[in-house]
């Protein structure tokens, strides 16, 4: 069942989006060479703080994982695709850096993430990579309005990716409902057909992530038990915006 959240809700949402693209500019600054994915995880965490807000992803334990989330943010360098855990392992020139946030704020969740090329050099696929999958977000973001379906979320998505490049679509994980808990229902896929799926209404509230792959979109689980990343070991991107449904359309929360 999709919540819908109150115009108040959306007012604390809209605070607490802010506040989390202002964490999320925090860390960007602080991604170069030589840094662990640990020191930026404690800049997030900071950051956090700062502005009164609370980690939503530490201590996180939803069913199935293997023990609760330790961590402020999930670290992804090049093949891992999302959920990896911060560690002592240092950022690479080149590197594509995912990271992904959850900040409550007045009991109040929103969700999002970015990929960056480490030092902001990379190769052409790299940077072909990062480009069609931020793009494609907003290709699935500009669809949502009152009334509109899942699937025709998905479909953007899935389209403009497929026309633009020949990467993979994460097919086993997808965006999500939130606000009221870090993960709730729809699953927001990217991937689907036109006019298909449960309609959304004003009110609700979405993560949309696409997850894209260079090759082969299959996945597996890394050795900590919490990471995800391609099966082939080829790059991927991750980004993400929690979304709120208008009459008219949509508004984007996690921007400044």
């Amino acid at each position: 069942m999709i919540t819908i959240k109150t115009p108040d809700e959306i007012k604390y949402l809209r605070e607490g989006g802010v506040k989390l693209a202002e964490v999320l500019d925090e860390v960007q600054k602080n991604v170069e060479e030589g840094v662990t994915t640990k020191y930026l995880n404690d800049v997030a965490y900071d950051a956090i703080i700062k502005r009164g807000g609370k980690p939503s992803f530490l201590n996180y334990h939803p069913g199935g994982a293997p023990y609760p989330y330790p961590a402020t943010m999930c670290t992804c360098i090049n093949e891992e695709l999302v959920h990896a855990i911060p560690s002592e392992r240092k950022l690479k020139k080149g590197d594509l850096f995912s990271f992904d946030l959850g900040l409550w704020h007045k009991e109040l969740c929103t969700d999002a993430a970015r990929t960056v090329l480490v030092g902001g050099e990379g190769s052409e696929l790299a940077k072909k990579l990062l480009r069609v999958t931020e793009a494609s977000l907003y290709e699935g973001i500009n669809v949502i309005k009152h009334g509109a379906k899942l699937g025709d979320i998905g479909y953007a998505i899935q389209s403009y990716i497929e026309k633009n490049s020949d990467f993979g679509i994460v097919r086993d994980l997808s965006g999500h409902g939130v606000g009221y808990k870090v993960h709730e229902e729809p699953y927001v896929l990217n991937y689907g057909r036109k006019g298909t799926g449960e309609a959304i209404t004003e009110g609700a509230v979405l993560a949309l992530e696409p997850m894209i792959t260079e090759g082969d979109w299959h996945i597996k689980y890394s050795e900590d038990g919490w990471g995800i990343e391609t099966m082939d070991g080829k790059l991927s991107a991750h980004y993400e915006h929690t979304v709120a449904v208008t009459k008219d359309g949509f508004e984007i929360l996690t921007v400044k």
